[in-house]
């Protein structure tokens, strides 16, 4: 089944069929920081031969003694997606499961087990959710199924209203106490239709998933993306943010470069976060352009689908759901 989604991914990448225009934000006052509040400055990038490298299946940054962020190996998926992992006094959150399944010795509950220990796994209840339904971001929820301390939200817009009690998706926000670590949850539609995002105030981080990222963004419904930037963009400004953590790298630290689908070596990365100047310079190009349009910023690309694009996806979609 993965080797058909892959397919459809790459002829989503590889499309000729171009509908919109393309705006490079050169001439923009685009704010361009190489800060970064992480102190991991560099992931593990893949390598040029996963056949014959060694590698281990997780690279995992502690940021505080709560709260974690791991990366799927390049060498194990070409998509590398990052997982979060925050923690409460009751209750610990874990954001996306990553592109691996259960086919291998890959197991994202063990690897929190060795993370957090077994005692506070089995003390604290266990908040499973998705940033959105592309299935290189729950392959691992099965390692969380039928386990007495877990909730797993299916990665649906459905599930995720029925569970956060949102009454018109997309308007509004909830909220998730976590024990003393209050999390507000956004529905960010526009990459798909149940993407969300997560503001963690401990940190200040604004968790965006697909939504924004480092990365060759692919934006399904326009409209939908306008107005959850936007939502985002006014959030960040009412609220302190230090950092914007998406899911992917796939900006190279040269500007407007990138490694295109795929790939499993990417020795110079751009740095995982954003900076909220960066969210805002979007949101301000956005707003001046009603059109899908092609977005060229320095530290990532906005890529509107066409109708091909679109139908590919509801396919993969489709086959996901199988």
């Amino acid at each position: 089944m993965r080797a058909y989604i892959s397919l459809l991914l790459i002829l989503l990448s590889g499309c000729s069929i171009h509908t919109e225009q393309t705006l490079n934000t050169h001439s923009m006052n685009e704010a361009s920081s190489p800060n970064t509040v992480l102190t991991k400055l560099k992931w593990h990038h893949g390598a040029q031969n996963c056949e014959t490298s060694q590698f281990t299946a997780n690279d995992i940054y502690q940021h505080d003694a709560s709260t974690y962020i791991i990366r799927q190996s390049k060498c194990l998926t070409y998509e590398a997606p990052f997982i979060y992992i925050l923690a409460g006094q009751q209750t610990i959150l874990v954001l996306d499961t990553g592109a691996v399944g259960e086919r291998t010795a890959y197991n994202l509950y063990q690897t929190l087990e060795t993370l957090l220990g077994k005692k506070q796994l089995s003390e604290k209840a266990l908040l499973v959710i998705h940033s959105h339904g592309h299935s290189d971001h729950y392959q691992g929820d099965w390692a969380f199924e039928n386990r007495v301390n877990s909730t797993l939200i299916k990665p649906s817009k459905a599930a995720l209203q029925a569970y956060f009690k949102f009454e018109k998706w997309p308007d509004g926000q909830a909220t998730i106490d976590l024990g003393e670590r209050e999390l507000t949850i956004m529905p960010t539609p526009g990459h798909q239709e149940e993407s969300l995002s997560i503001y963690d105030p401990q940190n200040k981080w604004l968790l965006t998933g697909d939504t924004l990222y480092p990365g060759y963004i692919y934006v399904k419904d326009w409209n939908a993306y306008k107005y959850s930037i936007n939502k985002l963009s006014q959030f960040a400004k009412n609220n302190p943010v230090s950092a914007i953590l998406g899911a992917h790298i796939e900006m190279k630290n040269v500007p407007k470069q990138y490694y295109p689908i795929g790939s499993t070596y990417q020795p110079n990365e751009a740095p995982l976060d954003l900076s909220v100047e960066k969210l805002h310079a979007l949101n301000s190009v956005l707003k001046a352009n009603e059109s899908p349009t092609e977005l060229i910023f320095d530290s990532f690309i906005i890529k509107p689908m066409n109708f091909f694009q679109r139908t590919l996806s509801n396919i993969a979609r489709w086959f996901q759901a199988q």
